[in-house]
């Protein structure tokens, strides 16, 4: 019995090496890639100079901590991710198919992948970024181990925002003001503006103090020199967070993540699921904010907590409504840049009453 298991741990052994080879060539071909290409070679050392040192985990220790990724450990509504204990604590890891499985569009899938773990690397030293402690390439599909993020994702289980159900107004106006600094950073850190791609609830954990944590760097794409966007034919993405000029037209541009950050900001506002009827939801928004209608929009459960209708109240609601109505704009053109979001945040954050 015990030497006819001998041949599948041996096949499981080179499959392994070979998966880490093939990976690690890659890893190692797109890293020498950023390093010389000119719009890309500061993205292996942060501005400051600092850069995150990750370690490589073995598929078996992997394997381990996620009980052979039983599906049980999945984050509700985060798929691929799964919670693990390590090296004596909580992390969560993010592999796609789980241990074994199919994998559609492989060449695709592994590039997302290493490419996550490129630029989550590099992020890692922003305090609002989902802080990468290693990787395993021994999978076909190389893995990512991540911080524990003991909120979980700022979806719920029912697929409605976290923040909406049991955080307070003043909690979200942070979450969404520290949020905006990391895709800020991301835009604006490095020698060519850094495209995320993706944003939406999914992508966005929470710590144990509700400190937003963004990850998820599959889709991201760097804007190259002399150039205001990039042309894509393949849609990526939910598609009630993509831009309207990327539906009609491929187009991408640092517009792109301005657009998907207005559609979480009305989330935040509104109270409402997000994960269907956006368009009507976004137009209905807009019909009753130009009405001066904005109690008949905002979650009741805000105004309960601000006290009602009164007009400082009115005030940083409208602002905060005004705002995510600009970065939903249809014309790209006349979205702000994230930049002047995250100041805009601050500024509505501070004129709170009472203070946060």
């Amino acid at each position: 019995m015990r030497n006819s298991l001998l041949p599948c741990l041996r096949k499981e052994g080179e499959d392994a090496d070979r998966s880490f080879l093939d990976n690690g060539s890659k890893l190692l071909e797109d890293l020498i890639d950023l390093i010389f290409l000119p719009f890309g070679y500061d993205l292996i050392a942060s501005c400051d100079g600092k850069s995150n040192t990750i370690r490589h985990y073995s598929a078996q220790e992997l394997i381990r901590a996620t009980n052979n990724f039983d599906p049980s450990g999945i984050i509700p509504e985060c798929s691929f991710y799964y919670k693990g204990f390590l090296d004596n604590r909580l992390i969560i890891i993010k592999k796609r198919g789980g241990r074994d499985g199919p994998y559609r569009n492989f060449k695709r899938v592994r590039e997302e992948a290493i490419r996550d773990i490129i630029i989550s690397m590099q992020m890692s030293t922003h305090k609002n970024v989902l802080k990468l402690l290693g990787c395993c390439l021994e999978f076909p599909i190389p893995a990512l181990v991540h911080e524990y993020a003991t909120q979980g994702c700022v979806l719920n289980d029912e697929g409605g925002f976290q923040s909406n159900e049991s955080l307070p107004w003043k909690t979200r106006l942070r979450i969404a003001k520290q949020l905006a600094s990391a895709v800020t950073y991301l835009h604006t850190a490095f020698p060519r503006p850094i495209i995320h791609r993706h944003l939406r609830p999914h992508c966005i954990f929470l710590d144990d103090d509700f400190v937003p944590k963004l990850c998820d760097f599959s889709y991201s794409i760097t804007i190259p020199p002399e150039k205001s966007h990039v042309q894509e034919v393949v849609i990526k993405g939910t598609m009630w967070y993509l831009s309207p000029e990327f539906l009609d037209s491929g187009y991408i541009s640092e517009k792109f993540d301005v657009y998907s950050f207005g559609v979480i900001l009305l989330g935040f506002l509104v109270g409402r699921k997000l994960l269907a009827g956006h368009d009507d939801l976004i137009k209905s928004v807009k019909l009753h904010a130009c009405d001066g209608q904005i109690q008949t929009i905002v979650d009741p459960k805000i105004l309960e907590e601000l006290g009602g209708g009164n007009e400082p109240t009115q005030l940083q609601l409208h602002d905060f409504l005004a705002l995510a109505w600009l970065c939903t704009r249809d014309e790209s053109e006349l979205r702000p840049d994230m930049i002047d979001v995250a100041k805009e945040l601050m500024r509505i954050e501070k004129s709170i009453w009472p203070p946060c």
